[in-house]
């Protein structure tokens, strides 16, 4: 095997190492991103989550200030589905 054919491999596996360095760096890149989508994303579902348990905590107020009862309420949506949208197509 002469130095040429060694020299032609060589710079055949620094060819291959530098588009791998290079894949690896946008890997990298894409991983920051996702990191940055997944704490932006996950901040949003927790203040969303805050708001939904304040909405709750009013509306349960208001029902009981009413005289309802929310867990009878929530109890009636899942065991009847949605009793209001069935009386309005059985009148149509």
């Amino acid at each position: 095997m002469g130095f040429g054919s060694t020299a032609k491999k060589v710079q055949k596996l620094a060819d291959t190492a530098e588009k791998l360095y290079g894949k690896l760096n946008e890997l990298r890149e894409q991983v920051a991103e996702m990191r940055e989508k997944l704490d932006s994303t996950s901040e949003r579902v927790e203040r969303l989550e805050r708001e939904n348990a304040q909405q709750r905590a009013l509306l349960e107020a208001i029902a009981k200030e009413q005289g309802i009862d929310p867990a009878d309420v929530e109890a009636e949506s899942i065991e009847g589905g949605d009793t209001e949208t069935a009386a309005d197509e059985a009148e149509a």
